[in-house]
């Protein structure tokens, strides 16, 4: 649930519990709703340089304490008067074990305290007898302990603030000058808490306490290494006295007639006084289109483009520009808000999915987020050179997998003409997929009630930061997560919401009652090319895609012609994305010869492990190429045209 607190004189009451680790219907505690991720200036020399006043960066040198668990934690660390010569100092963003805490940890399937500890789900199914302190009060749930003193900076003084994360693992509550400010999960989704209450111009306080595990940990079971802590870009935002609080920008695009209309939506908070002028430039700067309007709480336009519209497409990645000026009472400049689409309309007819009218093929890839030297914490060289790698290779495609990735790389495939599937921060694999045999009488989120808000709040998020982007052409409800009734809530919610774009999820191939109801395609992993056949042939009620496929392990991708003769074959067969991009490797000196090399899942005595599994990629994980990925380019650029 989401819990807000209350304020009395501007003291937050409210005060932190260290069980809602334990309980799936506690995951937001005063955390401001999600928005979309546009950026905002104060004035247009701000603008055109790309650096807004009313934005802080807090990321750099912090204050850390590492413990064992909850019971051993520092629980006055975030008091003002709290002495921080005991503490450490550690990089903010970055993960704990990184920086040379805890153990580092690679699992697939399973949770990763199978074998040591016994847990089962809350409320799920065959969960009798739990303890009701499953991670508050176990001997081994890391806890990390950040402090930052830090001042505002002159521009954003006098104005609303916030607190934004981008990316935190796991668990996280935050204090800000001795005063409790709010609790999130959802690791890969922003969370974002107003501080204008509590903070001061100069000597502040920031207090945050990142929980390896919670209930969350059920949500997030993904293939890949189990990191925590404060991974991504953590900022102050400022919001000027009337701000754009969230954009939806509607793209509706006709082929037939290359005929466009844009419908814009605009949330306002602060001195809802005044107006906002609005203007549409191509990619060659010039304005084809501009207007105003009257500011409103809640404000809805739809202009009709005046000439042809140009679609985007992968090869040709055409982008206009809406650029909003929110002007005051007086006619004065208040903020600046731009934001890149393009125009192009994804839909199915006939049992194919079309891409403006015209069959489209997912010459795809997955792609987890990766470093050798620093984990999921990627910066902008790494998303640079996957995104250069992609395109020098023909692949026009990436699936999320399996969660949202950080926001740049969204305005990237915007900008490069990637066709995106988006997935959400949901992969309960190990409730479910047990030793080589399906068992879900403990599976969640499945038709739980306790695990539906939590869910569906993930999806929520998952939408409303991101979907302006272009690039997206699918939503996914996520990874490896059974069936039942939440995902068919998910599925609905994502129809209802945005009609504009597809919904797909895999894994409601093991629970067929809900295949009509969960993905408007049918999307499986690893199904030989005779099954498809089968599929296309005897059913064939929906177009065919394989998430995952080609699985590039060891000396793999020989195979890959039988996949992409269907292309020929079948209409409906709309291609996949291979499994996966890089190879999850970490560089460590090799204490034998010193030299660096480069180690995998179960060489940092990590128990359980699942190995060498974590070694799949059509790159290393050092970013060369694999052999293989001639075999891709190949292929692909047969089909990708």
């Amino acid at each position: 649930m989401a819990i807000k607190a209350k304020l009395n004189g501007g003291i937050i009451l409210l005060q932190a519990e260290i069980g809602w680790l334990d309980d799936p219907r506690v995951f937001r505690v005063n955390q401001l709703p999600a928005h979309s991720d546009h950026e905002f200036y104060r004035s247009e020399e701000e603008y055109q340089e790309g650096k807004s006043s009313l934005k802080q960066s807090l990321n750099g040198t912090w204050k850390f304490l590492f413990s064992q668990n909850a019971k051993a934690r520092p629980v006055d660390f975030y008091k003002e008067d709290f002495d921080v010569s005991q503490m450490d100092d550690i990089s903010v963003p970055g993960h704990i074990e990184m920086a040379g805490y805890d153990t580092i940890n690679y699992v697939n399937i399973q949770y990763p305290w199978e074998g040591k500890e016994y847990r089962r789900p809350p409320f799920a199914p065959s969960s009798e007898g739990q303890r009701e302190d499953l991670f508050s009060g176990a001997e081994y749930n890391p806890v990390g302990s950040y402090r930052l003193e830090f001042d505002v900076e002159e521009a954003l003084r006098g104005k609303k603030l916030s607190l934004f994360f981008e990316g935190v693992e796991q668990a996280v509550y935050v204090w800000l000058n001795g005063k409790f400010i709010g609790y999130a999960e959802d690791t890969f989704t922003p969370s974002e808490f107003d501080l204008s209450e509590v903070i001061r111009d100069t000597g502040n306080v920031l207090a945050v306490e990142v929980h390896k595990r919670s209930c969350a940990a059920y949500l997030e079971d993904q293939d890949f290494f189990r990191f925590f802590g404060i991974f991504r870009d953590v900022s102050l935002l400022a919001r000027p006295e009337t701000h754009l609080n969230d954009l939806w920008i509607r793209p509706l695009y006709e082929p037939e007639t290359n005929s466009g209309k844009v419908n814009i939506k605009m949330k306002f908070e602060g001195n809802i006084k005044g107006y906002v002028d609005y203007r549409i430039l191509n990619q060659q700067g010039d304005a084809v289109l501009q207007s105003d309007a009257v500011l409103q709480d809640d404000l809805e336009v739809t202009v009709p483009m005046p000439d042809t519209v140009i679609p985007w497409e992968y090869g040709n990645p055409y982008l206009y520009k809406l650029e909003l000026c929110v002007m005051d009472d007086k006619g004065e400049l208040v903020e600046i808000v731009p934001y890149e689409f393009g125009f192009r309309k994804i839909e199915i007819k006939d049992k194919v999915i079309l891409l403006n009218g015209k069959r489209i093929i997912f010459c795809g890839v997955n792609r987890h987020e990766w470093s050798a030297e620093s984990g999921r914490c990627i910066g902008e060289k790494e998303r640079q050179w996957d995104m250069a790698c992609m395109k020098r290779n023909e692949i026009n495609a990436v699936r999320t997998c399996h969660y949202p990735d950080q926001i740049p790389w969204y305005y990237m495939c915007d900008k490069e003409g990637i066709y995106m599937i988006a997935e959400t921060n949901l992969e309960t694999h190990g409730s479910w997929g047990k030793a080589g045999c399906l068992d879900a009488t403990w599976n969640v989120p499945g038709s739980v009630p306790e695990w539906e808000e939590m869910t569906l709040d993930r999806a929520r998020t998952h939408f409303e930061v991101f979907k302006n982007h272009t690039a997206i052409l699918i939503w996914s409800l996520g990874n490896e997560s059974y069936a039942g009734e939440t995902l068919r809530r998910m599925n609905d919610y994502y129809k209802e919401t945005d009609p504009d774009r597809l919904v797909h999820y895999e894994g409601v191939f093991f629970y067929p009652e809900y295949k009509e109801t969960i993905s408007e395609m049918e999307s499986r992993m690893y199904a030989y090319p005779k099954d498809v056949r089968e599929y296309l042939e005897k059913d064939g009620s929906k177009p065919f895609i394989l998430c995952e496929y080609m699985h590039d392990m060891g000396n793999s991708m020989g195979g890959m012609k039988s996949y992409m003769d269907l292309i020929d074959e079948y209409p409906s067969y709309q291609g996949g994305f291979i499994w996966d991009f890089i190879d999850q490797s970490l560089w460590v000196t090799d204490m034998v010869t010193g030299k660096k090399v480069l180690r995998y899942g179960g060489d940092f005595d990590d128990r359980p492990t699942d190995y060498e599994f974590s070694g799949n990629g059509i790159v290393f994980g050092n970013r060369v190429e694999k052999p293989a990925l001639q075999e891709v380019k190949y292929y692909y650029g047969k089909y990708n045209k």
